[in-house]
């Protein structure tokens, strides 16, 4: 009796252990997949920031030279002023229990040191005044429909950087989807009004054109250093990173505005400005705050991209707001919109649905090659 229930015993022991097994092997795909299920509510959620807030950013730009703005440093200041929302996400991200949670290459990975971050968001912050301030001028100077039709050229300058600094891989997808883009930006560019062209001289022309071709270069540069960052310095894998990576070297940036602004000696005019104001004192103020306000919700979201995906899947996106600002002109400053503004439109979805057909293509061969692996999608994936 005795043998046969230790004999019984040794079977229910098997027995429940062969359980065990089952239930971890089913638990690792669902697992497996609930990662996956977040790592696509990031990224989308990450795409409704970009376009949302650039859409939103570059409407109240316009609304500030429309109504009489005229400050090139006040228009770059508010790129990068608005900072400060974004510190009570920092502390929250940044909390003993939020750090606490995060395993894997966020436990083990080593920190960079503080000369080397300091240095880091310094550069980056200086890049961005820059950048901003080439626009600014790209924008006074050159037509819109030329401005327009150099900007879209922020996609071939990252196709150049990201090739050569984050070992971007081109497949027929991604060509096709940075084609219709392009292609996209420049019927909306040959469509636009050419205001002013008359009244700009021929030297500060040159200046323009140069300073526009340089800001979509520096821009592109920009997110492909990003992505670098992400993955040669920073190492972490945590949202607090990303808001680092936007508030400190917007500080530098917004320093450096600020610097600007009173070197130039724009900042005596601006008193005027605001009483000169179309729609009055509040107004203007109004304005130049939520302005501030939704290029951070767009950095934020441009940010999320290069760390998740790449920096050239971050600058499809950006370029796909590109059709999505002319119907918000529509709705809100009732721009006519015509057969033009519309097929750019149809080819800019058609380049953004083939860039996603092709990280899906991508991120299936991922799983099957490692079941219980999670494809994150950085750029040498695909």
């Amino acid at each position: 009796m005795e043998e046969d229930q230790s004999g019984v015993e040794l079977q229910t022991g098997v027995h429940s252990r062969d359980q065990d097994k089952e239930v971890s092997s089913s638990n690792r795909p669902r697992s497996s997949r609930f990662k996956h299920y977040k790592w696509w509510i990031r990224v989308i959620s990450y795409i409704v920031f970009l376009i949302a807030g650039q859409s939103a950013a570059t409407l109240l730009g316009r609304l500030y030279y429309d109504k009489g703005g005229n400050s090139k440093w006040m228009a770059t200041f508010v790129q990068s002023a608005g900072f400060p929302i974004l510190l009570p996400l920092l502390f929250y991200f940044s909390s003993p229990f939020t750090k606490s949670s995060h395993v894997g290459v966020t436990s083990i990975a080593r920190q960079p040191t503080v000369p080397t971050l300091v240095m880091l968001y310094f550069g980056f912050g200086l890049l961005l005044t820059g950048d901003n301030m080439m626009y600014s001028y790209g924008l006074l100077y050159v037509p819109v429909s030329t401005y327009s039709l150099l900007c879209a050229t922020q996609l071939a300058f990252n196709s150049v950087f990201s090739f050569f600094l984050n070992s971007q891989k081109f497949t027929p997808f991604i060509l096709n989807s940075v084609i219709l883009l392009t292609i996209s930006a420049a019927l909306l560019a040959v469509n636009s009004d050419s205001e002013n062209a008359s009244t700009v001289s021929k030297g500060k022309y040159v200046i323009g054109f140069l300073c526009t071709i340089g800001a979509s270069a520096a821009y592109s540069l920009y997110l492909s250093l990003l992505q670098l960052s992400f993955e040669k310095v920073i190492k972490r894998e945590t949202f607090s990173a990303v808001l680092d990576m936007q508030i400190y070297p917007s500080f530098v940036a917004t320093c450096g505005c600020v610097v600007g602004l009173f070197a130039s000696g724009e900042w005596r005019t601006l008193s005027k400005e605001m009483e000169g104001y179309e729609e009055g004192k509040v107004s203007y103020l109004m304005t130049l705050i939520f302005t501030a306000v939704t290029w951070q919700i767009s950095s934020i979201g441009l940010l999320g991209l290069v760390f998740e995906v790449s920096s050239l899947f971050s600058n499809v996106i950006s370029t796909l707001s590109l059709p999505v600002i002319p119907i918000l002109a529509v709705i809100f400053f009732h721009d006519k919109m015509d057969g033009v503004k519309g097929m750019a439109m149809v080819l800019a979805i058609w380049g953004f649905i083939s860039y996603i057909y092709q990280h899906y293509l991508d991120d299936s061969k991922s799983k099957k090659a490692n079941p219980n692996e999670v494809s994150l999608g950085h750029a040498n994936q695909v």
